[in-house]
């Protein structure tokens, strides 16, 4: 099994260091072009793509019964997206709040509305289903954890979130602020697909074998994909207990569907399934587009400066609300 893992590793590995050169020269796409295929015959996922947006996830309420934002409400979404952080707009943020989002405006990367008025397709109310009365309980107290955490200050990076220790991101993917960009290599054998943020990368066998046993748990899971005509199909199990997707339990799972419906969009569509958390599956849809350029290293490790920063202002607050040293 170590020398099995060992080959795919050099295998995808050698793959991204002979596509590197490729995407480097290649800084636009046809975008009139048929959707391309690899040399041995099948859809070509390759390159780079971007899962930026801001259309919300959820429907909100302002547009229940709506699938479609007018061309104004388009346009305004994406102003406001464009100017989220920027100067002119911080006459209307409290001084936290201004702070909060003090980060360098040019590093913000919110995408753009895609018209739709969000990215759930099913149920047809752009609703995420009602949560299973145990699951409410779970999330309830989850909640209630992370203010406790907060009143009391972190103790220790433990206290502190899997993305500011740079452990992962998790799965999926859709929609951020920055580091909205993933890329996928292909073999006859697997795809690998890097993800910018958290630079994890899911290495996704294309055969018939079963998931790993039921014990073995992992943070992004257990994928297995399969080819449907032209749509490459990921069924990924096995969820671990220390990360949760918007509530869910480790008998999450998810069916990914990737999709080239043309030289410049990939098509994405996800179904979360969780009997223990939802009342139903629910499914997300976005359209993609390639990134021109390559994606550099996400320099993001334990005992990174903003870790120990967090931690050192935690031990002031103590200390100032305690009156102690």
């Amino acid at each position: 099994m170590t020398h099995r893992l060992w080959s795919v590793a050099l295998t995808l590995v050698a793959v991204a260091l002979l596509a590197a050169p490729v995407l480097a020269q290649s800084a636009t796409v046809d975008r009139d072009a048929p959707p391309p295929r690899t040399s041995w015959g099948a859809p070509d996922l390759q390159g780079t793509w971007s899962h930026a947006t801001v259309t919300p996830l959820e429907r909100r309420d302002e547009h229940a019964g709506r699938t479609l934002l007018t061309d104004e409400e388009v346009a305004e979404a994406n102003l406001s997206a464009a100017t989220f952080a920027s100067s002119e707009r911080r006459g209307e943020l409290s001084a936290e709040r201004d702070v909060g989002l003090a980060y360098n405006q040019f590093w913000w990367d919110r995408g753009q509305s895609d018209g739709r008025t969000s990215l759930i397709v099913d149920p047809p109310d752009g609703r995420i289903p009602p949560m299973q009365p145990d699951a409410q309980v779970r999330a309830d107290a989850r909640r209630a954890e992370a203010q406790a955490r907060r009143a009391r200050g972190a103790a220790g990076p433990e206290d502190r979130g899997d993305w500011e220790r740079c452990l992962t991101l998790g799965v999926p993917r859709l929609g951020g602020a920055y580091n909205n960009n993933f890329q996928v290599f292909q073999t006859p054998e697997h795809v690998a697909i890097l993800h910018e943020m958290v630079h994890e990368t899911r290495i996704i066998p294309l055969d018939v074998q079963p998931h790993v046993d039921p014990t073995i748990r992992q943070w992004l899971g257990d994928s297995r994909g399969r080819w449907e005509g032209d749509t490459l199909v990921v069924e990924t199990t096995n969820f671990g207990d220390k990360r949760s997707y918007r509530g869910s339990s480790p008998e999450l799972t998810l069916v990914e569907r990737f999709t080239r419906v043309s030289a410049s969009t990939l098509r994405y569509e996800v179904t979360v399934d969780d009997p223990e958390t939802w009342t139903r599956p629910w499914t997300a849809a976005l359209d993609m587009p390639p990134t021109d350029g390559q994606i550099y290293e996400y320099a993001c490790h334990e005992r990174n400066y903003g870790m120990e920063n967090l931690l050192k202002g935690a031990r002031v607050q103590e200390v100032a609300s305690t009156g102690t040293r």
